[in-house]
């Protein structure tokens, strides 16, 4: 079987020449419906790899291999599709991917069924019956899975950092004869779990910020608010019927002053105008004389 570096050299150099399906590598498989999965976590059932590879086609037979006297994972097993195009989805896609902090080793395989092993679809049986047949530690294995699921997922929700690209890198494509890559793993492995702190701590950080601005922008809100129900009391009040007595009063008294004001004025007594005359008749007179 081809490794996950060989197979991924083998998709680039298809891809570079442009080979149809016809001619292509996967082509040699056509007679087999089969693959073969290596790397898969030892907390997986058969459920769990059915769901995975699910996504590439309808999975109708799986053999996950188990110790006879344990019954615990060996961590590979063999998996048959419905139809014999979804190997090669799954071989393109889930080779080289990781789940639960393992590699998986996707291949095409002649899978010889042993005389003990049962005949036809098992796994519309395991999926049915996994939840009747589960015991009580199989029960608290999956739920700490699942925990340690949601905890991965919400892992995911942030970007991949520099670090961690660089340790996806150093799996894939270093060479694996080379005695050093285990260290080299290693020591990238520590790179990325300081890195992972530092973003933790700078999110914290950015969220706290968040809060605060979050809080001095609703307390400014809050206070918008009271002077605006401020205002409205303040114009209720004005609109109450002893105000608007009070005020027609005062405009009534404004009216009345200002109608007196523009009245005409009466000019002094008559008889003084009177007086005036004469005299000013009499100083005429005595200066013809």
């Amino acid at each position: 079987m081809n490794s996950i570096r060989q197979v991924q050299d083998l998709n680039k150099r298809e891809l570079e020449h442009a080979i149809p399906p016809e001619a292509s590598w996967h082509a040699d498989y056509r007679d087999t419906a089969y693959i073969y999965i290596g790397g898969l976590p030892f907390d997986l059932s058969e459920g769990d790899i059915v769901t995975i590879f699910s996504q590439y086609g309808e999975p109708v037979h799986v053999n996950l291999v188990r110790d006879k006297e344990t019954g615990k994972s060996k961590g590979f097993a063999f998996l048959k599709y419905e139809d014999q195009r979804s190997t090669d989805l799954a071989v393109d896609n889930l080779g080289g991917a990781t789940v639960l902090g393992r590699m998986l080793r996707v291949d095409h395989t002649r899978y010889k069924r042993r005389d003990d092993e049962e005949e036809g679809n098992n796994v519309a049986r395991l999926m049915g019956d996994a939840e009747i047949t589960e015991t009580k530690g199989e029960k608290s294995d999956r739920h700490s899975r699942r925990r340690r699921d949601s905890g991965a997922d919400r892992e995911e929700s942030r970007p991949m950092l520099k670090e961690e690209k660089e340790l996806q890198t150093l799996i894939q494509n270093h060479d694996d004869e080379d005695p050093m890559k285990e260290f080299l793993i290693e020591e990238k492995k520590e790179e990325v779990a300081l890195a992972v702190e530092r973003y933790k701590s700078s999110e914290k950080k950015t969220s706290r910020r968040r809060d605060d601005s979050r809080d001095r922008s609703s307390r400014h809100i809050r206070r918008h608010r009271s002077r605006e129900r401020e205002r409205e009391r303040r114009h209720r009040d004005d609109r109450s019927p002893a105000r608007e007595k009070t005020s027609r009063r005062r405009s009534t008294d404004r009216e009345e002053r200002s109608g007196r004001d523009r009245m005409p004025k009466r000019s002094r007594s008559p008889e003084s105008r009177r007086h005036r005359h004469e005299r000013s008749n009499r100083d005429r007179d005595d200066r013809r004389r």
